[in-house]
C-alpha cells in the first residue's frame, strides 16, 4: 500500500499542536508498518529529522503554503499533480486541508473550528478561505479524525457530517514530558524565577487563549496571597497582543510576570515538570494538549469549563469559567492554600493521563486510513 501525507506542519524546532501531532502519528505508523510505502509532501525544503524509516519518501512541492492564495494553488495544483504522478491508495491531511478534485480517498485530521467560534484572529482572506472550503473538505473526506469528542461533535454540529464517518484520536504528551527530581526543580526555578515556586502557562499568545484574564487573575492572587509565587508565561507571541501587552503594564505585580518566549522542547519539559500548577484557561480548545503535558509531570491543573477541557481534564483538574477573574483567582489560592487538595489533583492525573497515549491514537489513525481505502 502506498500513503500519501500532506507533512506542512513538520517543521524543524516549530512542532507545535498540529506539527506535535503529525511528528508522533506519523513516526509510528511508518515505522509499525514497514511493508507498506509512504510519501511526505512538504512545501519546503525537507529536513532529514522527519525521514522516520526506509520506507518513507520526502517531496518537495512548490510554493510554500502559508497564505490562502497559497493554499489553494498547493491543494488545488501540486497537490494534485503529485497525487496523479505517484497514484497512492490513500491521502492522509494532519491538517484538515484536503485537494477537491482528486478521486485518492482521503483523510483528514481536524484539530478544531475555532476559525468559526473565535474569527476576529483571522485575516479577511483567512476567513473566507476557510469557511469555503472546510465544509467541502468535511464532505470531500473519506474518514474525518478529531482529536476529542468535543470537536467531533463540533463537527457534526457545523456541517451535518454523519457520525459514524468521525473517528477520535486524542493528542498525547511526547515522551520528554515525565516528572523530575528536586535538584532539576531548583535549578529550573533558580534559571527562571529567581528560586521561587511558580504558575505556568504553556501555549502561543493570542486572544482566544485568554492570556488577559490569567494575569488579570495572578495579579488578584498575588494582593490577597503572601505566597511568592510567581507566573511563567512560555510560548511565541502569535498575533493581536496589544490587550496583552496593555493588562500586563497595568498590573501591581507585573514584576512577578516572566514571559519566556519559545523554549526547547527539552527545556520545555523541564520547566513544565518544575512548575507548581499549570494554569490555562483559554476561550477555546479543540483538544488542549498543555493539560496532558501537565499531567505527564505530576502538575496539577487549573483549566476552563468550556469546550474540549472538561473532556480532557476529567475530575483531575480545577475547572473554572474562563471569563472570571474571580473563578481564576480563588482556584490559584485553592491550590496554594491547601496542599491535600494539589495531592489529589496529581493522583487524579496520574490515573487520568493513561487515557492519552501517542501508540494507541497512531493505531486509530491507521485503522481510519483503512477504513477510507475499503469504503
Amino acid at each position: 500500500m502506498l500513503v500519501a501525507v500532506n507533512t506542512r506542519f513538520l517543521i524543524h524546532d516549530k512542532l507545535e499542536g498540529i506539527g506535535r501531532f503529525s511528528y508522533e502519528i506519523l513516526s509510528r505508523i511508518t515505522r509499525s508498518h514497514p511493508e507498506h510505502q509512504f510519501i511526505f509532501f512538504f512545501d519546503r525544503a525537507v529536513e532529514k529529522e522527519f525521514i522516520f524509516s526506509d520506507n518513507v519518501t520526502a517531496i518537495e512541492l512548490f510554493p510554500p503554503a502559508r497564505h490562502p492564495f497559497l493554499f489553494y494553488w498547493w491543494f488545488k495544483f501540486s497537490i494534485l499533480s503529485a497525487l496523479k504522478k505517484y497514484k497512492p491508495d490513500v491521502f492522509l491531511s494532519t491538517d484538515g486541508f484536503l485537494c477537491l478534485d482528486t478521486h485518492v480517498p482521503s483523510v483528514a485530521v481536524f484539530h478544531d473550528l475555532a476559525f468559526i467560534h473565535f474569527p476576529d484572529g483571522l485575516s479577511f482572506f483567512e476567513k473566507k478561505y476557510y469557511h469555503y472550503f472546510f465544509p467541502r473538505f468535511a464532505k470531500k473526506a473519506k474518514r474525518i479524525i478529531a482529536v476529542s469528542n468535543y470537536t467531533k461533535t463540533d463537527i457534526i454540529k457545523q456541517y451535518s457530517i454523519d457520525t459514524n464517518k468521525i473517528d477520535v484520536a486524542y493528542n498525547a504528551p511526547a515522551k520528554g514530558f515525565v516528572p523530575v527530581d528536586e535538584n532539576t526543580k531548583k535549578t529550573i526555578q533558580l534559571k527562571y524565577t529567581n528560586g521561587c515556586e511558580y504558575f505556568i502557562y504553556v501555549g502561543a499568545l493570542q486572544p482566544r487563549k485568554n492570556i488577559e484574564t490569567l494575569l488579570k487573575a495572578f495579579d488578584e492572587f498575588k494582593k490577597t496571597s503572601s505566597s511568592n509565587h510567581k507566573l511563567l508565561i512560555v510560548g511565541r507571541m502569535a498575533w493581536q497582543t496589544d490587550d496583552i501587552e496593555d493588562t500586563f503594564e497595568n498590573l501591581k505585580f507585573k514584576n512577578e510576570v516572566i514571559f519566556t518566549g519559545r523554549i526547547s522542547d527539552d527545556e520545555l519539559n523541564k520547566v513544565m515538570a518544575s512548575a507548581f500548577c499549570l494554569v490555562y484557561i483559554p476561550f477555546f480548545e479543540g483538544f488542549g494538549l498543555p493539560i496532558v503535558e501537565a499531567m505527564a509531570c505530576d502538575i496539577p491543573v487549573i483549566t476552563s469549563n468550556i469546550t474540549s477541557m472538561p473532556e480532557v481534564a476529567g475530575d483531575a483538574a480545577i475547572l473554572v469559567d474562563p471569563h472570571s477573574v474571580d473563578e481564576t483567582k480563588n482556584a490559584m489560592l485553592s491550590i496554594v492554600n491547601d496542599e491535600q487538595l494539589r495531592l489529589k489533583l496529581i493522583e487524579g492525573s496520574r490515573n487520568r493521563k493513561s487515557f492519552f497515549d501517542w501508540d494507541r491514537s497512531a493505531e486509530g489513525v491507521w485503522q481510519s486510513l483503512i477504513n477510507a481505502i475499503n469504503n
